[in-house]
């Protein structure tokens, strides 16, 4: 089969959805399909054809919003190339110019369309409005969403029961909705003498003692990922405990804000801020970890935790339905519903080196349906319902 993937984000941009479509091209790569790539051009305002890779990069300029570009919704010079790839389906990964495109491409060339989506938009349009008129552009992302997944697709993805029942209940779509977890290769993060070697590293650069214990955290530095939060409630612990460190990796808007933060707490000595790091530096990091914490309430599905848990760590969440299907309380973490009880939970690892060993074995036997392999092949099932019905 030969399947064309059209998203905003792809390498070099770092983010949960290049880490999905990576996975994914590399498990229909090895069920010995063809994956083809259009995609925005990070580095400059210039098209370009990767023959090789078969990847298309088109031009597009700056948002506010990280360091993302937006395109145009139609490029002449990338159609002539895709028409003569013969795509069997097309799975788009985005809404917005590079979205719209893969629609005008599956119109024109009759090839049905599988759409992924990722992003809860309604807790992003801040960046778009500073918090003007925010009730308008929900409404718009609703009206946007539901236009989007429903009308314009003959397959649709979701990560988790979360995005599926705001789409029942709140977006009233009536397609079938699809609930497919984004897929990781779990071998890369499990501890090798490669890992350690750069753990000792990172150690050395981190000052850290044998004796430190870790609370991790991974993903971009952003306001809705509730950074501050964590921070805020992680002081009381440093202060009872000076061997407690905590080590936020990761980029983002946020990060000058949070240093500043943890400069009023007086808690800098223990806070680390990585800032950005090269994706295969990241499962050294969670291998480093104590434990591995998210106080977020706005994930799709949270690839960090699946991560942190095919490094075999203890993860403890805020409560939130997108981490219900992967934290089980007292067997791979914990889920909490308040600073308080985060506070409670770490110091009963801390204090407890049998149950810190039992979470960490029970984490990585969790993870064994989020393999990449097991994503490809039920995304694959989608692609094969879709060409069904566009061809009734």
């Amino acid at each position: 089969m030969k399947i064309g993937i059209f998203t905003e984000t792809y390498d070099p941009y770092v983010s949960g959805v290049t880490t999905s479509i990576k996975m994914l091209k590399e498990a229909l790569e090895s069920m010995g399909h063809d994956v083809y790539i259009v995609t925005v051009n990070l580095k400059n305002y210039h098209f370009r054809y990767d023959k090789k890779n078969k990847i298309i990069y088109i031009p597009g300029l700056k948002t506010k919003i990280y360091d993302a570009r937006l395109t145009g919704i139609y490029s002449r010079r990338a159609f002539k190339i895709i028409k003569y790839w013969h795509l069997d389906v097309i799975h788009s990964q985005t809404e917005f110019g590079i979205g719209v495109f893969s629609r005008i491409v599956s119109k024109k060339l009759n090839i049905p369309v599988v759409h992924t989506y990722h992003t809860l938009y309604e807790d992003y349009v801040y960046y778009v409005t500073h918090n003007h008129f925010n009730n308008f552009g929900k409404k718009v992302v609703k009206k946007f969403t539901k236009y989007f997944c429903e009308k314009k697709c003959d397959g649709l993805i979701v990560p988790t029961d979360k995005i599926k029942d705001l789409f029942i209940n709140k977006y009233h779509i009536k397609k079938e909705i699809n609930v497919i977890p984004t897929g990781i290769d779990t071998e890369k993060f499990k501890l090798t003498p490669k890992i350690k070697k750069e753990m000792e590293k990172l150690k050395k650069e981190y000052h850290l003692k044998r004796d430190d214990f870790i609370i991790g955290s991974v993903g971009r530095i952003a306001t809705e990922k509730s950074f501050d939060s964590l921070i805020e409630y992680t002081k009381e612990l440093i202060k009872e405990n000076k061997k407690v460190k905590l080590i936020i990796v990761g980029d983002g808007p946020e990060l000058e804000h949070l240093k500043e933060l943890t400069k009023n707490l007086k808690i800098d000595k223990n806070v680390i801020f990585t800032g950005k790091v090269k994706y295969d530096l990241i499962p050294s990091f969670y291998n480093l970890f104590d434990i591995v914490v998210s106080f977020s309430t706005t994930e799709t599905q949270g690839l960090t935790i699946i991560e942190a848990l095919a490094s075999g760590k203890p993860v403890l969440c805020i409560e939130d339905e997108s981490f219900k299907k992967m934290i089980t309380s007292g067997y791979n973490g914990y889920l909490f519903k308040n600073g308080k009880k985060y506070q409670e939970l770490v110091k009963k690892i801390m204090e407890s080196s049998k149950l810190c060993r039992y979470l960490s074995n029970n984490a990585y036997q969790s993870v064994k349906e989020y393999s990449k392999e097991t994503f490809g092949k039920r995304v694959l099932e989608v692609y094969k319902k879709a060409i069904r019905n566009s061809r009734k």
